[in-house]
């Protein structure tokens, strides 16, 4: 004999659905008691205020010194004395300096005699080559101006020759060259203002040295009076190669 089900008793029918809500339901109940939260009774301030233990400040009591005010300003009054008028008084009249378009001035007259004249002389340099009268080199002193021209010229020249000295440093250097030196007899015949141009300061030194040991001239005359000559010389610097 064959046993008949009835479908609408049938207990695992919806088994699956029971579950799934059954699950929910605990998983909201377990997500409720973790976010539940609890505070401490006694940390809570519900704000209430005592009025009764309130304690009242007393504010002290300064007394204040003020300064007494300043007096009052002393009256200064001023006594008169009366003084009779016994004696005359003469009074002073101011006459006006102003001057008008009438009044003529009196202009000092100068003569010629009550100017002073003084004659100021012109320092002028005369260059060697167009003096009338030629600076004198210590030996060349009886000849003609001419001869006394290439006096000077050849004295200078030997005096610079006998008096060379290479430089030690400039030696060892290996510095050479030509040194343009200019220097001017004075009308007393002395040298000075002696300037030089050359490759280095050594031997420019060098050549300022041998121009200073020059001897003092007879100064050079133009139109029969002493005046400064400039004279210009070249000064060679030459390394004798072995």
């Amino acid at each position: 004999m064959q046993v008949k089900k009835n479908p609408e008793v049938e207990i695992g029918r919806n088994s699956s659905l029971y579950f799934a809500i059954g699950l929910n339901i605990m998983l909201f109940f377990t997500w409720q008691a973790l976010e539940y939260k609890t505070y401490d009774k006694e940390a809570i301030d519900i704000g209430i205020l005592d009025l009764e233990k309130e304690v009242e400040e007393e504010i002290p009591i300064t007394n204040i010194n003020t300064p007494p005010p300043p007096p009052p300003p002393a009256v200064v009054t001023e006594a008169l004395q009366i003084v009779e008028d016994v004696e005359d008084i003469e009074e002073t009249v101011i006459e006006s300096t102003e001057t008008n378009q009438n009044d003529r001035i009196a202009e000092p007259v100068v003569a010629v005699r009550d100017v002073a004249v003084k004659e100021i002389e012109e320092e002028v340099e005369v260059p060697f080559a167009i003096i009338e009268e030629v600076p004198v080199f210590p030996g060349c002193e009886n000849l003609s101006k001419a001869q006394k021209r290439a006096c000077f010229e050849q004295k200078i020249q030997a005096h610079v020759v006998k008096n060379f000295q290479y430089p030690q440093v400039a030696l060892e250097l290996g510095i050479h060259g030509r040194v343009s030196v200019i220097f001017t007899i004075d009308k007393d015949g002395s040298i000075t203002k002696i300037r030089t141009r050359g490759p280095d300061k050594v031997l420019e030194n060098e050549a300022v040295r041998i121009i200073s040991t020059l001897p003092k001239m007879i100064p050079g005359k133009q139109r029969g009076k002493p005046v400064p000559v400039p004279f210009s010389l070249p000064i060679n610097f030459v390394v004798a190669v072995n």
